[in-house]
Order: structure tokens, then sequence, then C-alpha cells
């Protein structure tokens, strides 16, 4: 389980000795209260899993007569809404924040969770976002993303007599170059394969980009602060030079390239679309992460068997990729709000602890939102099995590989983001050259990065 190099070792060690805390006081010891009837109100970060979180607060209301709150933010709007709810009376008692970055930003409303049981049952406590010795965010869940094909369609490939590639297996895929003959041969060949193009259609329209603006934009990032040794807690990542850009070309324009829809067509898909894409057999493959499962079987007409369901490195040509795992790690970290009243703050404790202690908590955890969970009160036997998941564990237990953190907890902003998304539009419909990408990434990151100290 090595690699839970996930939890970005040095960024969540957290220095953030630039940081200050104001408020810190101790949800159990100082701020208790009657909390049988507090109210707890919850903003979710995922809208996918909206209707489980419904769920989970009726039966908590069922079993214990807490009342939890569930509210949720749209796509790419969760620190707008936050923003706005907590300058009303409906500010929420448990919030989310992204790592490190976010951290800073609400800093003043994160209640000091160490004396929590669920801060004493989590089983790497140096994955907590932690300033002076004090746990402040306690991640939720570990999650993996790459390429997610279905074995089905890349058998019948592997079965033709006259595939290009030299190798029979999905196996036999570790590096960019492989895949893009792959790929490129299993276009050429998609009448044959019964398919609309090999990957599902790239989601370009704004708010429904960030698997590219933000999760394909993790593996040039991550290389270029390891090549250049970079303090994840230090100054260093103020600017970035986007020197691995090129290698995001790469993958992105196989993406587009060999796509079920034309690239100028981009910027009107959505998420969903593409995974009912996917579910529907109309492509092979479609990068996304474990939590897709829900999107994938929820699918009137799905035709992939969870047998089928397979995880690919997502290889873009960098150097030693050949040993390159999966995405994996978290970008949920649970705050309590320090501004809440002592009752409220205490409720909302004790929700979070029963989610992941209690036998109904850890069904939900585990079956609903599929969650690998990161607390020792959860057996082995009690991991999701769902097949994106179950291949995730694989990959965490596979000591020949390096699988990637999650260095986009440290991206300077949404608006990068959105400022990346929108040029990466521009590039798919051709309205701009790669060069003019790779400055928009190199001087909103700058921006945007200044725009935190001020």
């Amino acid at each position: 389980m090595k690699k839970l190099a996930i939890f970005t070792a040095a960024a969540l060690t957290l220095s953030l000795t630039a940081c200050s805390k104001d408020g810190g006081d101790n949800v159990s010891d100082e701020n208790g209260g009657n909390a049988e009837n507090a109210v707890v109100r919850y903003l979710n970060f995922k809208p996918e899993i909206a209707t489980a979180y419904e769920e989970i607060a009726a039966k908590y209301k069922e079993e214990t007569g807490g009342t939890v709150i569930v509210e949720t933010a749209a796509n790419n709007t969760y620190e707008q809404t936050l923003s706005a709810k907590m300058a009303t009376s409906e500010a929420p008692t448990i919030f989310q924040v992204n790592g490190p970055r976010g951290y800073a930003n609400w800093k003043d409303y994160c209640a000091d969770l160490t004396n929590t049981e669920l801060y004493k049952h989590l089983t790497d406590k140096s994955a907590a976002l932690t300033y002076d010795g004090k746990a402040y965010g306690i991640p939720f869940m570990v999650e993996g993303y790459g390429i997610i094909y279905n074995k089905e369609i890349t058998d019948k490939y592997f079965e033709m007599g006259d595939k290009a590639v030299q190798f029979d297996d999905m196996d036999d895929v570790d590096s960019f170059d492989k895949l893009k003959a792959l790929v490129e041969d299993m276009q050429s060949k998609k009448a044959e394969l019964g398919i609309n193009g090999v990957f599902a259609s790239t989601s370009l329209k704004p708010g429904d980009d960030w698997r590219w603006q933000t999760h394909l934009a993790n593996l040039p990032i991550y290389y270029e602060f390891q090549k250049n040794n970079i303090d994840l807690t230090s100054d260093q990542t103020k600017e970035i030079t986007f020197e691995f850009g090129d290698n995001f070309r790469n993958i992105f324009d196989l993406y587009i390239n060999n796509s079920t829809v034309d690239r100028k067509l981009l910027g009107s898909k959505i998420t969903d679309e593409s995974m009912a894409e996917f579910a529907l057999g109309e492509c092979a493959m479609v990068q996304n992460g474990n939590w897709a499962w829900s999107q994938i079987n929820g699918i009137s007409g799905n035709k992939v068997t969870a047998e089928n369901i397979k995880y690919l490195p997502i290889f873009t040509g960098a150097q030693g990729e050949e040993n390159q795992g999966l995405c994996i790690g978290t970008e949920n970290f649970l705050c309590i709000n320090s501004q809440a009243d002592g009752a409220a703050q205490k409720a909302a404790e004790d929700f979070l602890y029963w989610l992941c202690s209690s036998e109904s908590g850890k069904k939900y955890v585990v079956d609903s939102l599929g969650f690998i969970a990161p607390f020792d009160t959860f057996a082995d036997a009690e991991k999701p099995d769902d097949p994106l998941t179950r291949e995730i564990l694989d990959w965490m237990e596979d000591d020949e590989v390096s699988n990637i953190p999650w260095n986009f907890t440290m991206f300077p902003s949404q608006t990068f983001k959105d400022d990346f998304g929108a040029a990466l539009l521009q590039y798919a419909q051709g309205s701009i050259d790669w060069d003019e990408v790779k400055r928009t990434v190199v001087e909103s990151w700058k921006t945007e990065s200044e725009h935190l100290d001020s």
C-alpha cells in the first residue's frame, strides 16, 4: 500500500507556516453542548453521490434522531457555493476543502479535529491536513482515476487478423507509443468493432471539463514537480513552466482525434454523455475515476459487464512511464465549521463518526458512496466491491508500479482551471495553437498564485 504516495506526502504534512489559525477550539472538549437537537448542514462536493447522501441522512435520522441536511454544489461551483453559504444563517456545519490550498482559504472556519473519534480512527494520521500539530481536515476517502476500458471490445480487436500492433493483450500496453498505436488502429477499424470511436467524447463544456483541466493536468504538473524536486509546502509552487505540456498534448490529442464525435463539437459535451457512450458500448475507453461506476451501472441499457471493466494508466510519453500506475489520492478533506455553535459542531462530529463506525453507516460508505475509507473501523471485507474500485485496490497493492499522487490539490484556484479549460476548448476547435494553451497555463498559474497572497 506503499503508494499511498497518494497523499502527496510533503503537501499534506503541511507546514503552511504562512497560515494562522483563529478560533481553533476543540469540538469535543470545549465546544460541546446538547447535540441531540442540533441541525447539521453538510455541503457535498460531488453531485453524482448527492442521492446517496440524502439516503444516508434519512437513515441517520431513523437510527439516531439526528437531523442532517444535505446540500450539493453543482459541478465546478463548490468554492463559490461555499463562499455564498458561509455568509448566511444556513452556513454548512460540515464542508470540504481540497488540500493545502483549500485549507489556506478556509482556515478561519476549520475547527480543531485532533481529539475527535474520526481522527483517532484515521489509519494514517499523516494524511490529515495539519497545522502546528493539530488536524483541521480529515480525508474521508481514497480514490483513483485512469483510462477505463471495455475488455470485451479490446479483446475483439486483438483477435483481428489484420491488427497493426505487435502485442496481443492490454497488459502489454505500458507506454504512450503503444497506446497511440493501439488506439489509432482501433479507430480505423471502428466499424468492424461496432463502436463510434475509441474514446468517449471529451466533455469540454464549461463546468464539465474537470477531467482535463484538473485530473489530466495532474500528470504534467506531477512530473514537473518531481523532476525539479519541488517542495510542495514552499513558494516554489507559485510558478510553473509547464515543461511537460507537450506530454499533456500527446494524450489530449489522442482523446479528441479518436473520439465518438468530431473535436469541434466537444464544447457542447458533458460528462454524463461520455459515460453513457461507454456504458452503451459506443466506445472502448474513457478517462474517469472509480466513482464513475454508479454512472455506468445506472445507464438504462448498459452493455458493459463488471468483469470487462478495467483500468489503464494515463500514458503521456514521459520518461520512465513503463512503471507508472494510476492517479490515486484524495481531494476530499472534511472540515467542521468552527464558527457554528458548540452543539452543532458536536452533532457534526457525531454524524461523521456514525458514518464510519456504525454498521449502517459503513454499509452506505461502501455500497452507495463506493469509498475506499481510510479508517481502521473498516475491516478488509468492508471494502467496495464494484469493479472500478476493485481495480483501484489492485493497483494500490501492486508493488511493481508507482501510482501518481494528486498534485492538482496544489492548483492555485478554480479560475486557473477555468482558464485552462477554456484554452483547451479553443484548441480543440482550432481557434488557437498549442503554444497559446501553454502560455495561458503558465500565466494564469502565476497570476492566480499571486492572488492567493493578496
